[in-house]
């Protein structure tokens, strides 16, 4: 008998069995760590590994907007928004500059607006002189506590969703792109009363600042990560990125910076992950995985877009749309994603107060895919988990199996053991399962699943009595 024969299928082949994706959540149970028993993860302070998937957005702690004050950021709505979708992680946006103009995104940019005004910063703007927008100047020996107060305000509800935050210490990007843009840094000379000046060289573009080449700014940025890090230390769900998007010549710095929250956080009561992710531009995915970071974000190097590679283990990734796409992504880099032991994380439009495209649609799929894949990580025992040697399959060997069919129709083929086992395909398009069965593994030869799904599906297969 053949194992097509051997399959059954249970009820109607179409069942209208919804993925349930739901708005309510446990809270965080960090704080996380890598996983011992299996570092492509996270584990929570059970020891259980978790997969981390969700959406960005740049003003999710900074207000940003053309309006001088911009518009508060409808931060709860965001939170109940991504509990819709199920996601439990979020990188929290630093923005150095105080205003800066979007013409570098060029398509993703609005069109109608390109100067958008950011508050608050971390340092207290004080005293009657004025820096070059023609507000009070910045002390860098001053914190200002509405920044802080609203860091630790933004990450304690999160925490009670269920959602873990990665705080974004410093931002490199826009330091690059936008013209001009040191005049309205911080540690322009200008712009502050310390007599700080980040721009060594005089080119006027000021990337030294991430550099380790001055030593009043390297002191300043460590008393403001010692300020962060004392005002969230005893939240669990907590980790820090050192910077967003850097120039590769950051590499000597951000691994210095990582080290030094490392360091710091011993004597403290929890310690928390810390990040190193895509350096633009020319920055090589070697160099995040030579750092001291616990957990990378890596660029389309080695085809992290369309066909990832598995990771050994080597570092937690978290793979981000931001750094392989700008703005894009789709429903079949998120599976493939996770069959390959990444954490997918999507840059969002959202709301296109910065970007347009105003909870565009047509994003939506990867949003759903990244729920519907955590729900299915929650089914297998991740602390086990690892890619298969071929095509998209996420194995607990001989026990659980996730695989990821990219082609309409086509079957699967696993090498199973002489056992009962239970399978289920799943329609990410639709959200629903549509078939589900038995079948008897053959350990002389591989078991071949017929595929009802007329587009990219998703087959789950388990031992009868393991979930």
């Amino acid at each position: 008998m053949t194992s097509q024969r051997k399959q059954f299928i249970s009820g109607v082949l179409f069942i209208a069995t919804v993925l349930c994706i739901s708005s309510y959540a446990e809270p965080t149970n960090g704080p996380l760590r890598v996983c011992p028993d299996n570092p492509r993860y996270f584990a929570d302070t059970d020891g259980k590994a978790i997969l981390l998937v969700g959406s960005h957005v740049w003003y999710n702690l900074v207000d940003m907007g053309p309006e001088d004050p911009p518009k508060p950021f409808d931060y709860e709505a965001y939170l109940d928004w991504m509990g819709k979708y199920d996601h439990n992680f979020m990188r929290m946006w630093a923005w150095e500059m105080t205003q800066w103009d979007t013409k570098p995104n060029g398509a993703h940019a609005r069109q109608d607006v390109t100067r958008f005004y950011v508050k608050p910063h971390p340092w207290l703007r004080c005293g009657d002189d004025k820096a070059l927008d023609g507000k009070p100047k910045f002390d860098l020996t001053k914190f200002d506590p509405v920044y802080f107060q609203r860091l630790r305000q933004r990450i304690e509800p999160a925490q009670q969703k269920g959602i873990y935050v990665s705080i974004m210490l410093f931002e490199g990007w826009a330091m690059q792109n936008i013209e001009g843009g040191f005049k309205l840094h911080p540690f322009h000379p200008e712009n502050n009363i310390n007599g700080v000046n980040g721009d060594a060289n005089g080119d006027g573009k000021g990337l030294e600042v991430h550099e380790l080449v001055i030593d009043a700014v390297t002191e300043i940025q460590k008393a403001y990560i010692r300020k962060v890090v004392d005002t969230v230390n005893d939240l669990d769900n907590v980790l820090f990125e050192i910077s967003n998007e850097n120039h590769p010549e950051s590499t000597r710095w951000q691994y210095a910076m990582i080290r030094y929250i490392h360091e710091y956080e011993k004597g403290k009561p929890a310690q928390h992950p810390v990040g190193m992710t895509f350096q633009y531009k020319g920055g090589k995915n070697q160099d995040l995985f030579n750092s001291p970071a616990d957990w990378i974000s890596p660029n389309p190097e080695s085809g992290y877009r369309d066909n990832p590679p598995a990771n050994n283990g080597e570092k937690v990734i978290l793979t981000d749309t931001d750094h392989l796409w700008g703005i894009g992504g789709n429903q079949a880099w998120v599976w493939k994603s996770l069959t390959r032991s990444l954490n997918p994380l999507f840059m969002d439009p959202y709301d296109g107060v910065v970007l347009g495209r105003r909870f565009d649609p047509n994003f939506d799929t990867i949003r759903r895919s990244m729920g519907y894949a955590r729900k299915f990580s929650q089914r297998m025992n991740l602390n086990k988990c690892k890619p298969a040697a071929k095509d998209y399959c996420l194995a607990n060997p001989g026990r659980q199996y996730l695989v990821y069919q990219p082609t309409a129709g086509d079957p699967v083929k696993l090498k199973l053991g002489p056992a009962e086992y239970s399978f289920e395909w799943f329609d990410p398009s639709s959200g629903k399962t549509v078939a589900t069965g038995k079948i008897y593994g053959d350990e002389n030869k591989e078991t071949t699943f017929s595929n009802p799904v007329k587009a990219d599906a998703v087959l789950y297969v388990h031992l009868a009595e393991s979930r």
